[in-house]
């Protein structure tokens, strides 16, 4: 689409009849609420295929290639999955329940903090060893987290009203999970403008929430910035939200030129109106010094690599600055194992619009950047100027920095990477912090100060903080602060599927190893080496059963389902 007067026209009629019917949408009783999300998860499954292909063919691959794991991972599984834990809680509202158990909701330390994963037995046997806690800001007390769970189906509903979502153009769920947040946690009928990048998913798209396409209540147009702009000034458009860069923010928000800078300055906004986002940054991996063995050394580093290499890195939450301790004797060895990695994937190129130019400027700055695979994968492994490119800019393909910081004690490296995560690294989205079950019992306050102190959204101990995307459960989002004239990693959560209000962080964990091997650093669970790893070898099979069972769970597809991840 061009910005002519037809193409305006047609935006202008898209908006009348969505707003139209937003009234419809409010009055909709919860059960009729409910009995959509049912009925649209078996329409994922039946466009599963189709949908990962078209994300695998736009990226410059097949659909059984095994890169398109991630494309079943971030596309089907994660809006079934996140169906499912909307409904979980819908479920329980409609049965007479609160939205969360009793147990739930808790204070440690001064801080309420609230229990959202697992949320199901299914979880627990899914993703056995993992959990979250959701920390509340700072005088939100346990009475004010449960009371405020769900406010939308506890007599607190807002007023009919037009969301413009923004889509993603790099994960395929993000659009569809940002549409659901929009109508089940904000109660707004929704326009989405679909990125350029992934336009592909469009009639997918229309497909799953067709009963809310033909009720008014969802529509999808295409288009550039110029017809992102008319819709975000649109009188017709109440609540926006954008996934994408600081920079799409600020031209939203401020305009470009000069005239954008003199009215940031005067706090001089061209948009008013009620602005959610998702906007990335510069992502720390912090590994912790441990006594880590040969098999810790070669899980962890396909764990690093697999949350710098998946979508190319083309993630908002991508690790991007690996963080070790200069004086540890393991960081040479992880590093040798984190390019053995990186030798033996698979070839693949970064595919996302600016990608080369980004990595050029890397190797501008880094003509000593060791070059792995087909030439795009990039590795810094000693940065040292905290100017460098690496440490400012989100490069958002698949290069990985590696910075050195002092500390002899565990104790001592985490108070040198908070505080260099914290205050030298922009963004907040998220950040993962690796510790060995050993070293965190021998100096438990020193791994709870650093899990107090660091400032993410989401923190993934012995997790990549990736992961919390994709539960629904987790809330996503920045750390809270950040305002249109410092934008950072943005404003407002999505996801939260008990819709919590007043939210600081989600702390995610997982097994430091996988089963049986926890047994032995005390750490035990019967996760195996999980399927997003981009070195799981049957990653693809085990996904698709995965997304089929989280659908329609049933005790007879579980054996199927283990045998897949097993074998991988």
């Amino acid at each position: 689409m061009n910005n002519s007067a037809l193409d305006t026209s047609i935006l202008d009629r898209t908006v009348a009849d969505v707003r139209a019917n937003a009234a419809s949408w409010s009055t909709t009783p919860l059960t009729e609420r409910i009995a959509l999300l049912e009925r649209l998860q078996p329409r994922v499954v039946a466009r599963a295929e189709e949908m990962a292909g078209a994300e695998a063919r736009a990226k410059g691959y097949e659909p059984n290639s095994s890169w398109a794991a991630e494309d079943w991972t971030g596309g089907p599984w994660a809006l079934v999955q996140n169906t499912a834990a909307l409904l979980h809680v819908l479920r329980r509202i409609a049965a007479g329940k609160e939205p969360l158990d009793a147990g739930a909701v808790h204070e440690e330390h001064g801080r309420t903090r609230v229990d959202v994963f697992p949320a199901t037995r299914w979880d627990t046997l899914l993703l056995n060893g993992f959990r979250a806690q959701v920390w509340m800001r700072p005088g939100v007390t346990a009475e004010q987290a449960r009371a405020g769970a769900a406010g939308e189906y506890r007599g607190r509903q807002t007023a009919p009203a037009v969301a413009l979502v923004l889509g993603a153009g790099n994960v395929a769920a993000i659009t569809a999970l940002d549409i659901l947040h929009k109508l089940y946690a904000e109660g707004q009928v929704v326009i989405a403008k679909m990125n350029p990048v992934n336009a592909c998913l469009r009639p997918h798209f229309e497909y799953v929430f067709a009963e809310f396409v033909e009720r008014g209540w969802v529509r999808f147009v295409d288009g550039g910035a110029a017809e992102g702009a008319h819709l975000t000034r649109h009188d017709g458009i109440d609540t926006i939200h954008v996934t994408g860069s600081d920079r799409t923010h600020d031209a939203i928000v401020w305009g470009t030129g000069e005239d954008a800078v003199q009215r940031r300055r005067d706090d001089l906004p061209l948009l008013t109106k009620p602005f959610a986002s998702e906007l990335g940054g510069v992502s720390p991996c912090i590994v912790t010094p441990g006594p880590w063995s040969a098999a810790d050394f070669r899980f962890q580093a396909e764990h690093i690599v697999t949350s710098k290499m998946n979508n190319s890195g083309h993630n908002c939450i991508a690790t991007q600055i690996l963080v070790l301790p200069r004086d540890w004797h393991g960081t040479e060895r992880l590093l040798v194992e984190i390019r053995r990695v990186l030798r033996e994937l698979p070839p693949r190129t970064d595919y996302y619009p600016g990608a080369a130019d980004r990595l050029a400027a890397v190797r501008e700055a880094h003509p000593e950047a060791e070059t792995y695979g087909d030439g795009c994968r990039l590795l810094v492994p000693d940065i040292t100027d905290h100017h460098d490119v690496l440490l400012t800019d989100e490069v958002f393909g698949s290069a990985l920095g590696v910075v050195r910081l002092p500390g002899t004690t565990p104790a001592a490296f985490l108070r040198h990477a908070v505080d260099f995560a914290n205050d030298t690294l922009p963004g907040t989205l998220g950040a993962t912090l690796l510790v060995h079950p050993k070293t965190e019992k021998a100096d438990p306050e020193a791994v709870r100060t650093a899990i107090a102190e660091m400032r993410y959204g989401t923190l993934g101990v012995n997790c990549w903080s990736g992961v919390g995307f994709l539960l629904g459960f987790t809330p996503w989002g920045a750390f809270p602060g950040h305002t249109p004239r410092d934008i950072g990693s943005g404003i407002g959560f999505v996801h939260n599927a008990f819709m919590l209000e007043g939210i600081e962080k989600t702390v995610l964990r997982a097994p430091f190893t996988p089963a049986p091997r926890g047994l032995i650093t005390g750490d035990p669970s019967l996760s195996p080496r999980p399927p997003y790893f981009v070195t799981h070898r049957t990653a693809l099979a085990t996904v698709r059963r995965l997304t089929r069972f989280t659908t329609s769970p049933r005790l007879r597809k579980l054996p199927a389902l283990f045998a897949a991840a097993l074998r991988g």
